[in-house]
């Protein structure tokens, strides 16, 4: 079984594709790490963030020790990410990886930007995850200060906006709800809610196709 997840920045995506992976027995993919990787790999080597063929060349010798560096999740690490996940060579060079991820037994929960649209169209189960910017920043808001970095809240706000413009608008697989993806908003839900939100979903699917062989 392949469960896509998809949504902006901050909606508690990650979190949620992480327990429904536990859940179900099936492996977890965040695919918003590999982009913070190629990223984070060109800020470290003093690349410019903005050279396509060396975004490019990164993402195609990812080394996946970097996946497990402090500043993988630093605020200046995801701002380059979206910057790098809107080239489409980085794109291509990642999308065989993931879906070979998908592909293997038993079956994965990908978390990410268009994995029901682009990387797993035909997911068994597609989930859109949303909340309102101003409390994906405050998620993030809290994140940050809870590991030490001191940012002003309308900073964050102003990077998620620009970011939700980044991914909605970028040519290659923008940020979008597959036709068949069940939308999941989280502003007023915590993570056990929208937990149980999920599984109320993928366990309609399952039902469904246990009475279709029955």
């Amino acid at each position: 079984m392949i469960i896509a997840i998809d949504g902006p920045a901050a909606a508690g995506k990650g979190t949620l594709a992480r327990k429904l992976a536990e859940h179900y027995g099936l492996r977890f993919l965040d695919t918003g790490a590999l982009y913070r990787a190629v990223a984070l790999s060109l800020l470290l080597a003093g690349a410019d963030i903005e050279d396509e063929q060396a975004a490019e060349e990164a993402a195609r010798q990812l080394d996946q020790r970097i996946l497990s560096h402090p500043d993988l999740r630093s605020a200046g690490t995801g701002v380059a990410a979206s910057k790098v996940a809107a080239m489409p060579g980085v794109r291509a060079a990642l999308l065989d990886y993931q879906r070979r991820f998908a592909a293997t037994p038993p079956g994965a929960v990908l978390d990410g930007r268009d994995i029901g649209t682009v990387v797993c169209p035909d997911a068994d189960v597609k989930l859109f995850v949303t909340a309102s910017p101003e409390v994906r920043a405050k998620r993030r808001w809290l994140e940050l200060k809870e590991r030490g970095e001191e940012v002003a809240f309308e900073q964050i706000l102003q990077q998620v906006r620009e970011r939700d413009e980044r991914d909605m608008n970028r040519a290659d697989a923008p940020l979008r709800p597959a036709e068949d993806a069940h939308l999941l908003d989280t502003s007023e839900l915590d993570i056990e809610a929208a937990f149980r939100a999920a599984r109320r979903i993928i366990d309609a699917h399952l039902k469904r196709g246990s009475d279709r062989q029955g």
